[in-house]
């Protein structure tokens, strides 16, 4: 499986957030460190932009040896669709977004296996939410990423990549795993600087007795206090 990460620097709510030093790394090394573990995952890359503002991010990926390319800004189905292209070939794309530095990878392969053994054509963790929502995985059928990208024409589905799926069941067989309790109240991604705080506040208490922390660790460090790591 193809996994590709996308990621930009020109978030509206916290620029620059995927380079932000966490724990003496960028926040997307991080991720990339933690998703690399997954085994399902035959080959990880970084979609990120064409823009000058995107090239400390390839920069990064130059120096952690991972592939990276660069597309449109705007049309990010584009940019998969060219990623996939250069990268491939693959049976399955795995979608995976640069604001997670949270990612499970035991998350990751169990939305795959399941992804596998149903035969979808589209699999995700995040149409129901009950996963803490920071550990979204997507996966889809490389031959079907063709189809959105020639057949896409609103551009929600061009800046989001999967809507296209999800609101064609008709077309596509669509497949969802659920986590058990679930937890969908659980807040880990980072899009503002409270978010951030947050995730700062893990890596320190986490990783430097257990770098392969998971999201179980979290779960446990949060559970004494009903508001940290909750939708605000």
């Amino acid at each position: 499986m193809l996994a590709i990460l996308q990621a930009r620097m020109s978030s509206t709510r916290l620029p620059g957030k995927v380079l932000k030093p966490l724990l003496g790394e960028p926040m997307l090394a991080r991720q990339i460190e933690r998703v690399r573990r997954a085994k399902r995952i035959d080959k990880l890359v970084v979609a990120t932009s064409s823009d000058a503002s995107d090239d400390a991010i390839a920069g990064l990926c130059d120096s952690l040896g991972v592939g990276v390319y660069r597309g449109p800004l705007a049309d990010v189905l584009g940019r998969y669709w060219g990623a996939a292209k250069r990268f491939g070939p693959a049976e399955h794309i795995v979608r995976l977004t640069g604001d997670c530095p949270l990612a499970d990878w035991e998350v990751i392969d169990a939305v795959l296996d399941h992804h596998l053994a149903e035969d979808a054509d589209y699999t995700s963790n995040c149409q129901k939410l009950t996963f803490p929502k920071g550990l979204d995985v997507e996966v889809f059928k490389a031959e079907h990423l063709e189809t959105a990208y020639y057949e896409a024409r609103d551009p929600y589905e061009r800046e989001h990549v999967t809507p296209f799926f999800y609101r064609n069941p008709d077309r596509f067989r669509i497949s969802n795993l659920e986590c058990d309790p679930p937890l969908g109240d659980l807040r880990w991604t980072v899009d503002t600087p409270e978010d951030f705080a947050f995730v700062e506040q893990v890596y320190a208490a986490l990783y430097p007795a257990n770098p392969a922390f998971l999201s179980k660790d979290v779960a446990q460090l949060t559970a004494d206090d009903p508001q940290r790591g909750r939708e605000g």
